[in-house]
């Protein structure tokens, strides 16, 4: 089932370890399928170099496997609820890592500021830090509650997961997404490379101040939208 998804899944989480994202087995990739219902995730613990294609497990948004001889990762249900919040607005890729710099911020319980134009071209402000789980919350359904607070958080804050594609999860790790799982990698990648930024702009400056609106609209919307135009046009 899905062999070309299981496939894609696979090469995705390939790029974790490669990027330096994470270390033993501390992250996980999906993709969902919408005609199916369906999406493919890494299996729970099992080492990247260990990994194949067919390893990817099939998981239904309720989170239960549909497929595959492993268990799912242990943050399937997470995943599963970013779809149901997120697919309308075609977001069909997720990732979660513990990458360092990304997940200091996190630890620290901070968002991470828009100081420049590189963070400016792949993210609306902000990357924001999400609140903890209450003792009931987690008690009650990590994983699941961990989806839906990042859910209700952006609801909150009245941000668009399309404009902000990615999370930080207090005293947790990270969390981002894309059109696809390869798409959510590379904003991994971003969201780690701003980390690893700010906190060398913070440390040689601890009074700084973010880039003004104005440069963070100009980077922003010359990538995304209507008037983009940074880049190739397709024929």
């Amino acid at each position: 089932m899905l062999e070309e998804l299981k496939k894609r899944v696979y090469e995705a989480n390939m790029l974790l370890p490669k990027y330096q994202l994470v270390t033993f087995t501390w992250g996980n990739v999906s993709e969902y399928d919408p005609e199916t219902g369906l999406f493919a995730i890494k299996p729970s613990g099992v080492e990247y170099d260990k990994l194949r294609p067919e390893d990817m497990v099939l998981v239904n948004l309720a989170g239960e496997k549909v497929e595959g001889r492993y268990n799912p990762s242990s943050d399937t249900a997470t995943h599963a609820v970013l779809y149901q919040r997120f697919a309308e607005k075609g977001i069909l890729g997720v990732v979660h890592t513990h990458s360092p710099f990304a997940t200091s911020w996190a630890q620290a319980g901070l968002s991470i500021p828009c100081y420049g134009t590189t963070h400016a071209d792949y993210f609306y402000g902000d990357i924001p830090c999400v609140r903890n789980l209450t003792p009931e919350e987690i008690e009650e359904a990590y994983e699941k509650n961990t989806g839906i607070v990042i859910a209700d958080e952006f609801e909150l804050l009245g941000k668009d997961p399309v404009a902000v594609p990615g999370a930080l999860f207090k005293n947790h790790g990270v969390f981002t997404w894309g059109k696809d799982a390869h798409e959510a990698v590379h904003n991994a990648v971003v969201v780690e490379e701003c980390a690893k930024m700010a906190a060398w702009t913070k440390l040689i400056n601890p009074s700084v101040q973010e880039a003004p609106q104005a440069m963070q609209d100009k980077h922003y919307f010359r990538k995304h939208g209507a008037g983009a135009y940074y880049g190739q046009k397709e024929e």
